[in-house]
Order: C-alpha cells, then sequence, then structure tokens
C-alpha cells in the first residue's frame, strides 16, 4: 500500500486568553482529574481537566495552562482548557501576553 502523503500544516498560534479566560501554572496535581493553578491574576484555583484532554494531553506541575473560570465561585474554581507547550510559551512572551518574570519558573 502507498504512504498517504501527510498534509503540510503551518503551526498554528498558541489561543490568547479571551474574557473569562485566563493563563496559570499547574502547581499541584490533586487526583481525580483536578489540579490546582497558580493563575496570573494572583490566585490559586481548583481546576478541573475535562473528559477530551485526559489521555490526549498530559499536564504535569509546572505546566502553563489556560484556564477557563466558572461563572459561580469565579474566584476558586476553573477548567483547563489548553496546554501551552514550551515554544507556545516563548511565542507568547514574545507577544506580551506572558510577563517576562514568570518564564523563570519553567
Amino acid at each position: 500500500m502507498p504512504k498517504k502523503h501527510a498534509r503540510e500544516e503551518k503551526p498554528k498560534e498558541p489561543p490568547i486568553p479571551t474574557e473569562g479566560e485566563i493563563i496559570g501554572v499547574i502547581e499541584k496535581l490533586l487526583g481525580h482529574d483536578k489540579a490546582m493553578v497558580n493563575c496570573f491574576d494572583g490566585k490559586s484555583r481548583l481546576c478541573r481537566i475535562p473528559g477530551r484532554m485526559k489521555k490526549k494531553v498530559w499536564v504535569r506541575e509546572g505546566d502553563y495552562v489556560l484556564v477557563a473560570i466558572w461563572d459561580f465561585q469565579p474566584d476558586k474554581r476553573g477548567d483547563i482548557i489548553y496546554r501551552y507547550s514550551k515554544d507556545e510559551v516563548r511565542k507568547l512572551a514574545a507577544k506580551g501576553v506572558i510577563q517576562v518574570e514568570t518564564l523563570g519558573e519553567e
């Protein structure tokens, strides 16, 4: 069988937080698909890893993630909706979305 030709895709731009979303760093994995995330607004939130990400995207402590803040308990809860790779974190820092001081945690 001949090999299928892989489509050449240009790299996607990392998602930038919109209203109701914020970037944070995973400080502790708690089990049961939950993690404590230190968000860039200075608050720590208990965030849930949704089922669509459980086995496809593995998250570790120290990873930069995009958090969707819950409508109720906005200061305490959220959902992890995207995990940034190290290259994407550098791109966000170059754009000014993430402050340079926060990159020392890598």
